[in-house]
């Protein structure tokens, strides 16, 4: 059984910074690609940043392009997303992912965490 428990949450000034983790155990995730997805209010799950395991080759949303950035512990099966410049707009339940592609779409990934609220205050 595969199990991703997301991380680092919490409320920020815009502006501000985050950084959220996502702890994988459960099998092998060399083969794998990890994302990281937003879910906000009335909107559908939107792609936010993605990020090859072996390779460690990267792609991500437009929106966040600059600000964002995702990346992988390989011994520690652990993957974190820096958010800086944080904008209201960013505000959203955050969800890690592992499928077999760096994919911006939900239905490449087969496994999900539980999520981690996000809150940035104007």
């Amino acid at each position: 059984q595969v199990v991703l428990v997301e991380s680092g949450g919490g409320l920020v000034q815009a502006g501000g910074s985050l950084r959220l983790a996502c702890a994988a155990s459960g099998r092998t995730f060399s083969s794998y690609a990890m994302g990281w997805f937003r879910q906000a209010p009335g909107k559908e799950r939107e792609f936010v940043a993605a990020i090859t395991w072996i390779s460690g080759s990267t792609n991500y949303a437009d929106s966040v392009k600059g600000r964002f950035t995702i990346s992988r512990d390989n011994a520690e099966n652990t993957v974190t997303l820096q958010m800086n410049s944080l904008k209201p707009e960013d505000t959203a339940v955050y969800y890690c992912a592992a499928g077999r592609l760096r994919s911006r779409a939900t239905e490449h990934y087969n496994y999900w965490g539980q999520g981690t609220q996000v809150t940035v205050s104007s």
